[in-house]
């Protein structure tokens, strides 16, 4: 038995250094021949120095002829689809498209365009975008820790101050409960597989990131509409005003405590709505609805879509980090900012203590205290100041 298969061994290994040698036109001895045989002159063969050389621009049927089997024209123009659509059937743009051309985005190397869009995504995107957010939430943390949550000095007078109309609210908790859908979906589907996965397991982290990614899609055209609702009804409020160059010169009294007046809305609330709601507003909306394939007249090409995603990702994680710094102060960070948001009303030592310019105007009758209508006003409160 052992030496059969050393035969077939021997065998095997001269028919593959025959093989070899055929393709590179060098006799190989056979011992079953004679060497009276093999030393005979024999007719000339066909050999591959005989055919044509291939040349780099024929087409796959050329080179059929040319080198049989090398199918090289074949998968370069595959390689090169990006740059020269094939034939195709299908209907849509990109369809004769199998892999796209060579792009390099900042942070890429030149590359074709989906890996280069994989690069940016998870060598920058990801990473440093869920750092950014980490260090905002240890930040905050660290800062209630140190400071706690600010509050008024004086005590409570029981007058009270409309700070937000019914309409306000409906519009901030519209777009507030949309943010949140979206943030959290987002923030899911992004970073999920680090900290959820290993947690939950794949088979419902599928599930969940599939739910979540539906709500994304249709939470998205509700914050863009609640947005721009926003971002009118607040926008008189938050134009820049010069006692705003005081309230940044002192950071607002966080770090020291010490009271600086403003406005209805001060420096820092200014800052979040025209670089959170406005301008990474525009962005964020913008990729958005590419996005979910909402503005007419665009081809929705995968280039088209890694572009708007990589916008997408970076604005969203810039305007979370700002709008946390918002919610923050909104909630446990300011004793009172929360009701004002919920009931519309605020006590006048708060409006006195926070906002102090704002105050004033309402002392010296240039805006109302209460603006919404009281279905029973009482006698000379309607409209009237506050007294101090």
């Amino acid at each position: 038995m052992t030496h059969t298969m050393l035969r077939w061994w021997a065998a095997g290994c001269l028919a593959l250094l025959g093989s070899v040698a055929a393709a590179q036109g060098t006799p190989v001895a056979d011992p079953a021949v004679s060497p009276a045989a093999q030393a005979a002159p024999t007719a000339p063969a066909a050999s591959a120095a005989t055919l044509a050389l291939p040349d780099a621009n024929e087409t796959n049927a050329q080179r059929a002829k040319t080198q049989p089997y090398n199918n090289a024209p074949f998968w370069r123009a595959v390689r090169e689809s990006g740059q020269q659509s094939g034939i195709s059937n299908l209907p849509g743009a990109e369809k004769g498209v199998l892999i796209q051309q060579f792009v390099q985005y900042p942070g890429s190397r030149f590359t074709t365009a989906g890996e280069a869009w994989r690069e940016v995504r998870n060598r920058w995107i990801i990473p440093y975008g869920g750092a950014l957010l980490l260090i905002v939430v240890v930040a905050i943390g660290l800062f209630f820790l140190a400071k706690g949550p600010i509050g008024v000095h004086a005590p409570d007078t029981d007058r009270k101050i409309e700070r937000f109309t019914y309409f306000e609210r409906a519009a901030h908790w519209s777009n507030a409960v949309a943010f949140v859908a979206l943030a959290v979906s987002g923030v899911v589907m992004a970073f999920g597989k680090f900290f959820l996965l290993p947690v939950i397991g794949g088979t419902l982290f599928g599930w969940l990131a599939y739910a979540l990614k539906n709500l994304h899609n249709f939470a998205g055209p509700v914050f863009a509409v609640s947005l721009v609702i926003v971002f009118f009804t607040f926008v008189r409020d938050n134009l820049p005003r010069k006692e705003d160059l005081l309230w940044l010169a002192k950071g607002g009294g966080l770090f020291n405590g010490a009271h600086v007046p403003s406005h209805r809305f001060n420096a820092g609330e200014k800052l979040i709505f025209w670089g959170g709601v406005f301008a990474l507003g525009i962005v964020v909306v913008g990729s958005g609805l590419v996005l979910d394939k909402l503005i007419p007249g665009l081809a929705y090409t995968r280039g088209d879509m890694q572009i708007a995603h990589m916008i997408h990702a970076v604005a969203t994680v810039l305007m979370m980090a700002m709008f946390l710094g918002h919610i923050y102060l909104g909630t446990i960070g300011m004793k009172g900012a929360y009701r004002a948001m919920r009931d519309g009303q605020v006590d006048a030592a708060w409006a006195r203590e926070h906002h102090e310019l704002w105050y004033d105007d309402i002392q010296a009758g240039k805006i109302p205290a209460q603006r919404t209508p009281s279905p029973t006003p009482a006698a000379g409160t309607q409209g009237a100041a506050v007294q101090s």
